[in-house]
Order: C-alpha cells, then sequence, then structure tokens
C-alpha cells in the first residue's frame, strides 16, 4: 500500500489547521481560571507543575469543552472539502464509477451528504455527552 504525497499533504494541512484552533480553545479555558485559583495552590505548596495538573487543568477542560466540539465538527466538514479539493482522486472514483452505473447525480450527492450528516451527529452526540459529564456543578 503507498501513500500518495496528496494524502500527507491533506492530512498535514487539516492537523495543523484544526491543532491551532484546538489549542486556541485549551488557551483561553486556562486563561478563564480565576488567579486566586493559582494562588491558593501555591498558598498549600503545590509546584506550579502540580498546579496545573490538580487546579487548574481540570476547570480549564470544563470551559475548553465546547469549543472544542465545535473544532472536531469542523474538521469532519472539512475534510469532505479538503477530499474534494487535494485528493480527486476519491471523488472521482466515488462520483464517476457510481454514477456511470446508476446516472442518478441528486441521489448519489444526497448519499454523500447523508453520510457526513451521520458522522457529524454521531461526533456530536459524542462529544456532548462528554461535555455533560465534565459540566460545571450548580449551573
Amino acid at each position: 500500500m503507498a501513500v500518495v504525497p496528496e494524502f500527507l499533504a491533506l492530512t498535514f494541512a487539516l492537523s495543523v489547521y484544526t491543532a491551532t484552533y484546538i489549542a486556541e480553545a485549551i488557551r483561553s479555558g486556562i486563561e478563564a481560571v480565576d488567579k486566586g485559583q493559582k494562588e491558593a495552590a501555591a498558598a498549600i505548596g503545590l509546584s506550579p507543575v502540580q498546579s496545573l495538573k490538580l487546579i487548574v487543568l481540570p476547570q480549564a477542560l470544563r470551559v475548553a469543552i465546547p469549543p472544542t466540539i465545535n473544532q472536531y465538527l469542523n474538521l469532519t466538514k472539512n475534510s469532505s472539502l479538503a477530499t474534494v479539493i487535494g485528493y480527486p482522486e476519491l471523488m472521482s472514483t466515488f462520483g464517476g464509477t457510481v454514477l456511470n452505473q446508476v446516472g442518478q447525480a441528486v441521489e448519489i450527492l444526497a448519499m454523500a451528504m447523508l453520510v457526513y450528516l451521520v458522522i457529524s451527529l454521531f461526533i456530536s452526540l459524542l462529544l456532548n455527552y462528554v461535555n455533560k459529564k465534565m459540566e460545571i456543578q450548580g449551573r
């Protein structure tokens, strides 16, 4: 099995693009933690690493989960666009072969959209379940 350069470029571009937005969501979550929490951790003698691991990150992740969910859904949608533009062999095989045999373009496009809809809904349900489990109590 050979790995073509187009696939590597597509994977690299989507990874870097999505990683920047997820990193920004995590950074904003860390910035959302009150300064007093960090000072309290230092006051009880926690090292900066322990403070980050035990105090800051659990609170930051609760704030960062909703934008992270959006980024994973955007990754799914962007992968469909990137596949069509940067990796046309896949879409030409799917569209060309099936369209030549069946001849119903609208139904084939509807099936492709349905597959991405199901994938997006599954990701949304899964990550919303995680969000409910990590939700800040009392709100």
